[in-house]
């Protein structure tokens, strides 16, 4: 069979170069959105052999010289109180692989300015963003493998204020990126 791809983004302007031959969903912001969203369009299709889901997007570089695109190997729910969860007896679920690379994205509903908060993210992850894991829970859920491809807007830092008039650097790489590997 075939492979075939959903590509999954929270804004139409992360999306804006996304080849127009290629299912697009937009999620909104934020981990409710990217979820409810990811996993109503996986319930819509008849047939989910062979379909992958691609999530593109921005992200915050949480360390130094991070920049380009990244294709994270994990990915964290970063703002969940997982150790506090676990301490219940339930299994929060707050880390999931996702591919082969060495890379971890963070994701949460907090849009990370503050140095301290990226400092200490930094300590278990490299990006950060506010869908990837959403997306990657569900696409697990619906037994559909997922990718995460990420393009570094800011420094998760004041300059993340500014997203909008960096975001369109990001389309364009994320837009190349999916002519060349699609």
């Amino acid at each position: 069979m075939a492979e075939r791809y959903l590509v999954v983004s929270a804004t139409a302007a992360e999306a804006a170069h996304v080849p127009a031959d290629l299912p697009l969903v937009i999620t909104g912001l934020g981990k409710t959105a990217a979820a409810a969203t990811t996993a109503r369009t996986l319930a819509s299709y008849d047939d989910l052999a062979g379909l992958t889901v691609l999530n593109i997007g921005t992200a915050g570089a949480l360390r130094p010289g991070l920049t380009g695109l990244f294709e994270p190997g994990t990915v964290l729910n970063h703002d969940i109180s997982a150790d506090l969860v676990r301490a219940l007896g339930y299994d929060p679920q707050e880390r999931l692989d996702v591919g082969e690379s060495d890379v971890v994205l963070a994701t949460g509903d907090v849009f990370v300015t503050d140095p301290a908060v990226r400092d200490a993210l930094a300590e278990r992850a490299h990006l950060v963003d506010m869908e990837g894991y959403a997306v990657a829970w569900a696409a697990r859920e619906a037994g559909v493998p997922v990718r995460l491809v990420k393009h570094v807007s800011d420094a998760a830092d004041e300059s993340a204020l500014d997203w909008t008039a960096m975001v369109e650097a990001s389309a364009l790489a994320l837009g190349e990126w999916l002519r060349a590997n699609v």
